[in-house]
């Protein structure tokens, strides 16, 4: 288990209520009578839980356990209410690869849970695609492409009457995601090759999709991303990239800070370098699709000033 990281509250009510039931989905035509009661589904973060109410419309109960931005999924303790909530549901989404470990200890050690679980770095297909690996896998669209996909098949299993739906609800958000795709492709192609700075790894996959090079030394984004400690040496050498013009922006994950990342922060500023936040969890209000249109539309621009 990772080091707990000091995360910034970003607002009251910051994110999705603990029960999402239906996402923006419409439910296909179901003979009266034959209507199947909502598929209960727990994910780990309100990310796949929105993910699951956009596939799943009004035929899922999506319960979303890290609702919260003062909420680590590294160091998460899950609750009796999580653990009630597991036990019922039929499809468990977690994202794995380290992130949210919590969730395959609930699938252990609650009685009568059985659910179908749904990986998502397993799901996404980035191994075979020989990218570098990183847990933050909601940040590459391909693989929520994918997630969709499996999504929409796991939903059909439990209630297969509502296949249909399901299937198409996936299709309409994959077309959201092409759209995400064509926005980092434009990036690309205006500014392909120009270099940038993170705060630590949340964002990789957006940044290299958008033909940008991270030039951060990994020994910072390392530690500030498992909450070690950044040696002198190497904040200097962070420092240095906004001293020397050597970054077009700095991508900066506003949910988790510390005094070596307020200090990266203050030095892009203080040399006129574009700062982008970006977080882990879901903004007041916003679903996953809009949420990611912000972001990608925020590096666009910033690498424009």
């Amino acid at each position: 288990m990772l080091p707990a990281r000091r995360l910034t509250l970003l607002g009251a009510g910051a994110l999705l209520s603990t029960g999402v039931c239906a996402g923006t989905g419409t439910a296909g035509a179901v003979a009266p009578g034959v209507l199947s009661a909502p598929v209960p589904v727990v994910a780990s973060t309100d990310v796949y839980g929105d993910i699951a109410a956009q596939i799943g419309g009004d035929r899922v109960d999506v319960v979303s356990i890290i609702n919260d931005p003062a909420q680590d999924p590294h160091s998460y303790e899950a609750s009796t209410q999580d653990r009630l909530a597991v036990s019922k549901a039929k499809v468990v989404i977690e994202n794995g690869g380290g992130y949210d470990g919590f969730v395959d200890k609930m699938l252990r050690t609650t009685e009568n849970a059985s659910p179908e679980v749904i990986n998502a770095v397993d799901a996404s297909g980035i191994a075979a695609r020989g990218v570098e690996p990183n847990e933050h896998v909601w940040y590459d669209f391909p693989a929520m492409a994918r997630l969709a996909d499996r999504m929409a098949d796991a939903l059909s299993e439990a209630a297969p009457t509502d296949a249909g739906t399901f299937a198409q609800n996936a299709e309409s958000f994959k077309d959201d995601l092409s759209a995400l795709e064509d926005k980092e492709a434009r990036i690309k192609a205006d500014h392909g090759g120009e270099s940038v700075a993170v705060t630590e790894p949340l964002p990789l996959y957006m940044v290299e999709a958008s033909g940008l090079v991270n030039k951060t030394p990994d020994a910072f984004s390392e530690a500030v991303e498992e909450g070690g400690d950044v040696s002198p040496r190497t904040l200097r050498q962070t420092l240095a990239l906004f001293a020397d013009d050597r970054v077009a922006a700095l991508v900066y994950n506003a949910q988790t800070t510390g005094p070596e990342t307020e200090k990266v922060e203050q030095a892009a500023r203080d040399n006129d370098v574009p700062v982008v936040p970006v977080t882990e969890t879901l903004p007041d209000g916003e679903d996953y699709v809009g949420w990611m249109t912000s972001n990608v539309n925020a590096l666009g621009s910033a690498l424009e000033q």
